[in-house]
């Protein structure tokens, strides 16, 4: 099992804050974002993290260092990291063809069960999904009919589904689906040179191999984009996840 981890962006909605640190740094109750992640990593079992770097590489290599106990921590640069996250994705592209593999924004604090449900799904590749959102269109939703994600975006809506929520930004991929995964970011990319997210190249895959999905809703959980976000982090939502344990 591997995780990559996305943590090469510029984060300019959090500026001043990211002018000169990543936000995957930024502390919450005393610890940043990604100290939590690769602690978090390692206790459920995953045995390499690949860290997809660009803005300020030094500090976030520096902070991570080359293991989290028994768990290997390798680097991939993605120089482009100014354009979209899906080139970050396509430079990490050959750790998706292990048996599974997490993809992970670094910019989320969330409780250990996430990666628990995520790992034990059936489906051997799944998404984590929050019923219970507020709708405020910058949410990536996902759409799913039975236990099958049908498709994901900001903007897009399909014609029927039976379960919307938000999504966490965490993508188990299965080994099976990981070439095909690859082919349509490639495809992606060409169409606009990277400008566009990695979530478009899922989207494309969603309608092409079984998804599944784990219900999250009611667990605390948020993901790090403006300065409320992390003062929200701070005073509401660690103490939650500290209350659930491990």
């Amino acid at each position: 099992m591997k995780a990559i981890v996305l943590a090469a962006g510029v984060a300019r909605r959090l500026a001043p804050l990211t002018d000169h640190t990543h936000k995957c740094l930024l502390p919450v109750g005393g610890r940043s974002l990604l100290d939590r992640m690769l602690d978090s990593l390692a206790a459920n079992g995953v045995q390499e993290t690949v860290l997809v770097v660009g803005h300020c590489q030094d500090q976030v290599r520096s902070a991570a260092g080359n293991a989290r106990g028994s768990m290997r921590i390798a680097y991939v640069e993605n120089p482009d990291y100014q354009k979209g996250s899906i080139l970050s994705l396509w430079r990490a592209r050959e750790a998706l063809r292990s048996d599974h593999t997490l993809v992970m924004d670094a910019d989320v604090l969330f409780p250990d069960r996430f990666l628990r449900g995520l790992l034990d799904a059936p489906a051997p590749s799944a998404l984590l999904l929050d019923r219970g959102f507020h709708d405020t269109g910058e949410e990536v939703k996902l759409y799913a009919v039975g236990s099958r994600v049908i498709a994901l975006g900001k903007k897009f809506v399909p014609e029927a589904w039976e379960v919307v929520g938000e999504g966490i930004g965490f993508f188990k991929c299965g080994a099976a689906h990981a070439d095909e995964y690859v082919r349509l970011m490639e495809e992606s990319i060409q169409e606009t040179g990277g400008a566009n997210e990695y979530e478009d190249a899922l989207h494309r895959l969603l309608a092409r191999v079984p998804v599944g999905w784990v219900d999250v809703t009611g667990l605390p959980w948020t993901e790090v984009d403006f300065a409320e976000d992390l003062r929200r982090a701070e005073v509401s939502i660690l103490p939650q996840i500290e209350s659930l344990g491990r």
